[in-house]
């Protein structure tokens, strides 16, 4: 009889400790995150700078502009150990603009909106944790800005510079990202004439912006 039992302890013993070792191998592990793959997204935010208009007759005039934006984005990113590489292009509509009235005589108006703008950047970042990304961007910016002098007509021209800036991303889960993103973007000098006269706008602006991208 105490045969019997003690074989019966042994028996509920190693099936307990089976059990035991089964549940912690079918306990899940969460799997880290892999940046790599393709995304597209939307974001929106804003823009601000100045706008600098130098004639060649009279003084240079520098011009506050700020405006909302919004637009697309579209990208790839290859992952190595905790670095990240990749490249995006977007696209965005904007309100970002200067004006000032009263110059050049009463009732006339100095205007000058970037219309749209867009870039093709690369980007190069980093994961202290899986999860999130710090990275740094730059490259290759165009736009299209439109300038209004007065009686002396409208001017519009489609432009191209280089923007560099820096970001943070957060996978939230497998397939959904969000992203805070800062540019500096100079689209260059244009020159439009008034008469007899010329006066050449540079375009340098900074934006700020929230993403969100579906990773595919």
């Amino acid at each position: 009889m105490k045969s019997i039992l003690l074989a019966t302890t042994v028996l509920m013993g190693l099936s307990g400790g089976a059990y035991a070792a089964d549940a912690i191998v079918s306990e899940p592990i969460a799997a880290s995150f892999d940046w790599t793959g393709a995304y597209i997204g939307v974001n929106a935010g804003g823009g601000f700078g100045k706008f600098k208009y130098d004639p060649n007759f009279g003084t240079g005039l520098d011009l506050t502009a700020s405006g909302l934006l919004g637009g697309v984005q579209a990208g790839y990113n290859w992952q190595s150990g905790q670095m990240v590489y990749g490249v995006e292009a977007d696209f965005q509509g904007s309100a970002v603009k200067a004006s000032i009235s009263g110059i050049g005589g009463p009732g006339t108006a100095l205007e000058t909106k970037i219309d749209w703008f867009g870039t093709v950047r690369a980007r190069i970042g980093y994961t202290p944790v899986d999860r999130f990304l710090v990275y740094g961007t730059g490259g290759f910016a165009y736009g299209h800005d439109k300038t209004t002098f007065g009686a002396g007509g409208d001017f519009s021209k489609t432009k191209t510079g280089w923007t560099v800036g820096a970001g943070v991303e957060y996978a939230i889960n497998t397939n959904w990202t969000i992203k805070s993103e800062y540019l500096y973007t100079d689209l260059g000098k244009s020159t439009f004439t008034v008469g007899p006269s010329s006066i050449d706008v540079t375009d340098k602006f900074h934006v700020v912006r929230v993403g969100l991208n579906y990773k595919f």
